[in-house]
């Protein structure tokens, strides 16, 4: 049977408070012992976020008065479901996921332990399903005909919010700011500049698709159902937007060195920045060459400094997507597709090794400009979901929640929902109230709050360096250290996805002192030179703290090596 653990011990709280609190003298001037060496992963404000990422069609029907289920005419839009063999059952329509479905479970979100909410494209979308291109079925993939764009991605006005997501009184700016206000939550504006929606192949032009509209509403840009080798940029300002080859299926392909489209896309997101957007999640960013991403996100940081974008670079090439983070390509950081990988080979193995995780961690002389500022992830929308148990979930969690980089999980995770199916399969059914009342007390979900309050909690595993100790069998333990002239904290993760406790003794790099399990408050005073010795239950996790200055030389001399090696 599945545990729960308790969650944080009462000292263990208090310290995680006094951790930040250093000495100053009386006029405020920080002392000789806070003139010390810096070890950090990350500055970025946005590492401390942890980000619950949900398809908005598919989360909850708040407000069943914005379904438009009459919609389509020849063509409806709601409630289009797919059958197949083996039970697989899908839907392509509209299912009324919006944002009062989001608000109304923001503390649901909230209680386990997430700051940020990704959220599938608001924009609008066409208001038919498309009838060209190839018929999806169920467990079908890069099929289009049949499909609605309940997903978001297929936009025609990127300043205009589809008519399925607001309320009255509800719109993005509003949601924005209740998320943050009243529940800190952050909100991940999803966007694409690749493709807009499908625009040939259909028996008769059908409307908004393969056509772009500005923010007064004007058609700017028009596919007219032509292939793209039939389009004329040249003697017809309608087609200039696009590139006259083709892309991703029937999808518009977006012309990224024409000028206009990048002041498009800049001034359309820039008008959700003003609306409330905290970062952009970017789609099929390695559709789009490095050069249009540097003009991008430099014209976005000229007003909003620091402005955090991770893009999706479907590869589990590590040299790959790494060209994205390279400041030259535009400093964006990147979904980290090896670490998804591993992921799913150990947590879905009961018999794996911890060991086959330590490759894409990339902490010394990797690829990418910071390891610590990806966003982390073991499945998502356009995927299989992690074939796990229960067991191999909360292992995961355990891992994501303490590892290096941004934690992400999709929505459902946090029960298992639909493990282990495709896109089309069952990945993106709905969810719905009636899934969420059930999670509320699922060991899964009690456990993933457990670790993400901690993380929460705890700047060194949101920011710190990364030691690894040990990743072998079922046993993973690591340092996570944070030393800057404001804290000094080191935190020791001991990890076990085995069926029984595991014993562990650490020697290696120890510092002597006082160390305290935040889920216990048991402690231990270490000794200089002695070991250091707990047991982990089955699928468990520890995580102790130790407040000061690094003094150990064995791991002064290895942060160094990771600070100049990063």
């Amino acid at each position: 049977m599945t545990k729960s653990y308790p969650l944080l011990g009462a000292a263990s709280a208090a310290i995680l408070l006094l951790g930040a609190c250093q000495p100053q003298t009386e006029s405020g001037h920080k002392t000789l012992e806070q003139q010390r060496p810096e070890y950090i992963g990350t500055e970025h404000p946005f590492a401390s976020e942890a980000v619950y990422f949900l398809m908005l069609d598919r989360f909850v029907d708040g407000d069943p008065a914005n379904n438009h289920e009459d919609q389509g005419g020849d063509y409806p839009t709601f409630d289009l479901p797919l059958k197949g063999e083996d039970g697989c059952e899908a839907n392509v329509g509209y299912m009324g996921g919006d944002f009062k479905g989001v608000l109304d479970n923001a503390e649901f979100i909230r209680e386990m332990g997430f700051t940020a909410i990704w959220m599938t494209p608001i924009v609008d979308n066409p208001d038919q399903a498309f009838a060209g291109g190839e018929q999806i079925d169920c467990g079908g993939a890069f099929k289009d005909g049949g499909k609605t764009g309940y997903h978001g991605y297929w936009g025609v006005n990127f300043f205009e919010v589809d008519e399925h997501y607001p309320s009255q009184g509800l719109g993005y700016k509003e949601l924005t700011s209740t998320l943050k206000n009243e529940y800190g939550i952050k909100t991940v504006l999803d966007i694409v500049t690749n493709h807009g929606s499908p625009s040939f192949t259909m028996p008769e032009d059908q409307p908004k698709f393969g056509e772009l509209y500005d923010k007064q509403g004007k058609l700017i840009a028009d596919h007219q159902n032509l292939p793209p080798q039939e389009l004329y940029p040249e003697n017809n300002p309608l087609h200039e937007f696009f590139h006259t080859e083709p892309d991703i299926m029937q999808l518009s392909n977006l012309n990224d060195t024409n000028p206009a489209v990048l002041e498009y896309f800049v001034e359309a997101y820039s008008h959700w920045i003003d609306q409330g957007a905290a970062a952009f999640r970017i789609d099929t960013i390695k559709h789009v060459p490095h050069h249009f991403w540097k003009a991008f996100s430099d014209r976005i940081r000229e007003k909003h400094p620091d402005f955090f974008m991770f893009g999706e670079s479907y590869s589990y090439d590590a040299n790959f997507i790494a060209q994205h983070t390279q400041p030259k390509n535009g400093g964006i950081s990147v979904l980290d597709f090896p670490g998804q990988e591993a992921m799913n080979k150990v947590f879905g193995d009961p018999d794996s090794d911890y060991g086959e995780l330590e490759e894409y961690l990339y902490l010394t002389h990797g690829p990418y400009h910071n390891p610590y500022e990806l966003t982390t992830f073991y499945d998502n929308h356009d995927m299989q979901r992690m074939q796990a148990s229960d067991e191999g979930f909360i292992d995961a969690h355990n891992w994501l929640f303490t590892s290096r980089g941004i934690p992400v999980i999709y929505m459902g995770s946090e029960m298992g929902y639909m493990r282990g199916t495709k896109e089309h399969q069952g990945n993106r059914n709905y969810y719905g109230q009636d899934n969420i009342e059930q999670a509320r007390n699922h060991p899964i979900r009690d456990n993933l709050a457990r670790i993400a309050k901690v993380r929460q909690r705890l700047p060194a595993l949101q920011r710190g360096l990364q030691v690894n100790l040990l990743l072998e069998g079922h046993r993973a333990a690591f340092f996570r250290v944070l030393q800057n002239e404001d804290i000094a904290q080191t935190v020791l993760v001991l990890l076990n996805k085995g069926d029984t406790e595991a014993d562990f003794v650490i020697s290696d790099d120890l510092q002597s002192g006082q160390w305290q399990e935040v889920f216990s408050d048991q402690m231990q005073q270490i000794a200089q030179g002695l070991e250091f010795t707990d047991n982990v239950p089955a699928h468990g996790v520890r995580v102790w703290i130790k407040e000061g200055e690094i003094h150990h030389p064995g791991l002064v001399q290895r942060l160094e090596i990771l600070m100049e090696n990063r």
